[in-house]
């Protein structure tokens, strides 16, 4: 099952299949694109898994053991690969919160992230090669952007896992929290980023022109938001 909350602007999507280790199969990924497409608008939008175990398992190999044939091996890549490119393509800011260990297309899901916080005590690995096979969500890729090409290809050519305070080291993860505050801590983080200004900076980020930058900052600039802000700030100096 896949759950869409919807909460002032915050959408969080949670994986909860606890009998397969809340594992990727067909019927999730058509739950997953339903659900980011009624997130449309969210001012942030959450990613984490059911329970405090795992955050996803990877891809359900009881079910995906029927496909035989190269020809539906790639149709079920792109299908999973397309998803993943709609969270990394959100509007808004993307949190992965990694609420237990994210392995295989886990791992894949949380670096489709903008931004990953996980409990310190989770662990999280591109194990695909352990099976033979490699990422197929776009997760070497988006690997190798995070923690170099040479890094990437330790980690996923060995099929290693990384406890979180390595992870958080090498630039996999982007912050760390203790189990006992991570569903505050994520939440928070979350809530921070829930606003047009971050908006703003993914979309700039990911490249525009210079104008097109300086046109972002002007509309912001403009808007009765700032002047708000500018007002608060004004007063509380006095």
């Amino acid at each position: 099952m896949v759950d869409l909350e919807l909460d002032e602007g915050l959408a969080v999507i949670t994986i909860d299949r606890p009998e397969t280790r809340n594992a990727i199969a067909a019927d999730t990924m058509d739950e997953l694109d339903k659900a980011i497409d009624a997130a449309a608008g969210a001012h942030a939008l959450v990613v984490r898994g059911g329970g405090d175990r795992v955050f996803v398992s990877g891809g359900d190999l009881k079910q995906l053991a029927a496909i035989r044939t190269e020809a539906d091996a790639m149709a079920m890549a792109l299908r999973m690969r397309g998803i993943c490119d709609r969270l990394a393509q959100f509007p808004a800011p993307v949190i992965a919160a990694l609420n237990g260990h994210a392995l295989g297309g886990g791992a894949e899901m949380a670096v489709a992230a903008d931004i990953r916080i996980a409990a310190d005590d989770i662990r999280i690995g591109f194990t695909q090669s352990t099976l033979a096979i490699m990422p197929a969500w776009g997760g070497a890729e988006r690997l190798a952007a995070l923690v170099g090409r040479g890094r990437a290809l330790l980690l996923a050519g060995a099929g290693n896992t990384l406890g979180a305070a390595e992870a958080e080291r090498v630039g996999l993860l982007d912050r760390v929290v203790p189990r006992a505050t991570f569903e505050d801590d994520w939440r928070a983080l979350a809530r921070s980023l829930a606003n047009a200004p971050a908006r703003e900076i993914k979309r700039v980020a990911a490249g525009v022109s210079r104008e097109e930058a300086a046109r972002a900052f002007a509309r912001l600039w403009v808007a009765d938001e700032h002047w708000r802000a500018v007002e608060g700030m004004t007063r509380r100096g006095k």
